[in-house]
């Protein structure tokens, strides 16, 4: 009862509340709406205000959300599953991006120099970060570019006397390796869904399989086997004439031969049992090959499988492990594998079903921008079992890329 005679007390009529306050409503007009939004209704019966009171959790309190990492930066493997050569592989090519790209480029631009000014604008072409000096990559490689001024007054960009040898040894080798490199090339066309591929498709992957730069003119030189054909909208597609039973041979089955038992572990496709069979590993094992044997030929029309058949997903892991073997490096990245995606019928899902393979194949960088290896093509320091002289000379232009001054005895062929 106390409270209702502390509420008379401050809200009777007789209150020092209840006379000044329409004194004040009538002094201060415009402090009315605020005391009582709504005329019709009486002022809130509470004298007591609760703005002392806490509403919302301090931020000093609250959780810390942990921010989500970006694909871009997310690392496709976890610290206990990673394999510090094939990543380390990825790093060194994104250190001497600058190397690989500006030498393309420039091997292409008439005497194989360009002006400073023009150069600075090419940062996509030439590899170098956008908004970066070009000029201070060019110091870093003193053995492969230099920059001097014409008599003209601009500043140019070339090669080095030793680089334009190294790009003549270049050349002599991819001479000698035509042959393979044409094979190659008619592999990829039996894989593919209509034996055509663009031309532009080939060019874009060519150092992936040690193809010339001028590969498109050297077509010409073998009529037997392709003929290039104009589309209606103008691109240039290269389709296969021949089909060569000796080549529709992959890897897989060539080592099948060899080693049966390390083909049969190679890829996993599990049967999906309960628990109530109670299996033990190796019966569990003998149950798998039911799924994983027999495989597909890459050489097979994929097209015609079911997307989402197991004969389809066997199709796609046996058409990228072929692809891979193809390369010089015996690896790939995201946009190399993307490229050939409707040639090769492979879907969105590429990515999810190369980690569920990891005795073959070891996904290296991030998840936006990875690349697939081949395993067992390494040995256990991360080093090819078998090179391609091209992969010998790309080695070779590695390390004259991190010396400043020739040492020597270090090989080089002058022309």
């Amino acid at each position: 009862m106390a409270w209702r005679l502390l509420l008379n007390k401050t809200h009777g009529p007789n209150s020092s509340l209840a006379k000044t306050l329409p004194l004040a409503l009538a002094l201060l007009p415009s402090v009315r709406p605020l005391l009582n939004p709504n005329p019709n209704k009486q002022l809130l019966s509470s004298p007591f205000s609760t703005s002392f009171l806490v509403t919302k959790t301090p931020k000093k309190f609250k959780k810390k959300r942990t921010k989500k990492e970006s694909p871009r930066t997310q690392l496709v493997q976890s610290e206990p599953n990673r394999i510090s050569h094939f990543e380390h592989i990825v790093e060194r090519d994104a250190f001497l991006r600058f190397v690989t790209k500006s030498k393309d480029f420039l091997s292409k631009q008439p005497e194989h120099v360009l002006r400073l000014d023009d150069a600075g604008k090419l940062h996509r072409e030439l590899g170098f970060p956008r908004g970066r000096k070009v000029s201070r990559f060019i110091e870093k490689y003193p053995l492969l570019f230099q920059a001097y001024r014409h008599t003209d007054g601009k500043m140019w960009f070339g090669f080095t006397e030793l680089m334009e040898d190294l790009l003549e040894e270049e050349r002599a080798i991819a001479d000698s390796m035509e042959v393979d490199r044409v094979n190659t090339v008619r592999k990829l066309l039996m894989m593919s869904a209509n034996k055509r591929i663009p031309l532009s498709k080939i060019y874009h992957c060519r150092s992936l399989f040690g193809i010339p730069e001028d590969f498109r003119d050297r077509v010409a030189k073998y009529p037997n086997y392709f003929r290039i054909i104009v589309e209606g909208d103008g691109k240039r597609v290269l389709e296969l004439l021949n089909w060569d039973p000796l080549l529709a041979v992959s890897a897989l089955e060539r080592e099948f031969i060899v080693d049966e038992d390390k083909v049969k572990r190679a890829f996993k496709f599990p049967v999906k049992h309960g628990k109530d069979l109670d299996l033990d590993e190796d019966d569990t094992r003998k149950l798998n090959f039911l799924n994983t044997l027999p495989l597909v030929s890459p050489y097979s029309d994929g097209s015609r499988l079911d997307l989402w058949t197991l004969e389809a997903e066997k199709y796609r892991v046996g058409v990228l492990h072929e692809f891979l073997s193809l390369t010089l490096e015996k690896r790939a990245s995201i946009h190399h594998v993307v490229e050939f995606k409707e040639e090769f019928s492979l879907n969105k899902h590429t990515y999810r079903m190369l980690l569920k393979q990891p005795r073959t194949f070891y996904l290296a960088g991030t998840e936006m921008n990875w690349v697939v290896f081949l395993k067992d093509a390494y040995d256990e320091n991360g080093v090819l079992i078998k090179k391609d002289p091209q992969v010998v000379f790309n080695e070779k232009l590695y390390k004259l890329a991190q010396m400043r001054e020739l040492e020597p005895g270090f090989g080089i062929e002058k022309r």
